[in-house]
């Protein structure tokens, strides 16, 4: 994906490495139109952290050992954690890996269900705070691409919703997986990550949690592209 923007990256071999090398594309994109795409894309492509007894160190942090010894929410893995040490600086044996291992797959499950209660409440209470924005033209940036739409983040409060293909005025737009777009069959318009847009609040449905956008000029935009493409 860099690669259409000019960047590349090293090879790695540990986290550590690989974090580095992120730190340094992230630095060299800084202040460049890509920036959000790439941040994006760097993000998603990071493994979803779980709970576990064997020792994989820290992706993000780069660290060959890892582990988790307090946190502002207090979570049961960490008092997992207390008790362990506690218990080895008291000169006690080792614990049952077995059992160990099933208390984190238990909490890794648990912390995903109150994820997923934390982010569908996010997503109600973002449509409540729109539905009573219906009409109005935000700036907005494109966070995702899919083959039935485009999602956008309005500016500036970053609540996401999305542009169904359909919806788009003037063409008929196509997704390509590979490049993380969706293009113009006739004007050859693109979208992709990060780009810059304008956006109409079209309908949201509160029962589903969803917004729908508009996106605002595409008509004149996609006969302004044609026109040059003409003229080229």
């Amino acid at each position: 994906f860099i690669r259409h923007f000019g960047y590349t990256m090293s090879d790695t071999k540990t986290g550590k490495q690989l974090a580095k090398e992120l730190n340094k594309l992230l630095d060299k994109a800084k202040e460049k139109p890509e920036f959000s795409a790439i941040e994006i894309i760097a993000l998603r492509s990071m493994a979803k952290a779980k709970y576990s007894t064997d020792n994989i160190g820290h992706y993000g942090l780069g660290f060959r050992y890892y582990t988790h010894f307090t946190s502002p929410i207090r979570r049961y893995p960490d008092m997992m954690v207390h008790r362990l040490l506690a218990r080895y600086l008291s000169g006690g044996k080792s614990e049952n890996k077995d059992l160990f291992e099933q208390l984190c797959k238990h909490s890794s499950e648990r912390e995903q269900v109150a994820t997923d209660a934390e982010r569908a409440s996010i997503k109600y209470k973002l449509a409540e705070y729109m539905q009573g924005r219906i009409g109005n033209i935000y700036d907005g940036t494109v966070s995702g691409v899919t083959e039935w739409g485009i999602y956008v983040e309005a500016e500036p409060t970053k609540v996401e919703g999305m542009v169904s293909l359909r919806e788009i005025k003037g063409d008929f737009f196509e997704f390509d997986e590979k490049n993380y777009c969706v293009t113009g069959k006739r004007s050859k318009k693109k979208y992709t990550l990060g780009d810059k847009v304008k956006i109409k609040v079209l309908k949201v449905n509160l029962e589903q949690k969803t917004i729908d956008y508009e996106l605002v000029g595409t008509e004149e935009a996609a006969d302004e592209n044609q026109n040059n493409t003409e003229q080229i």
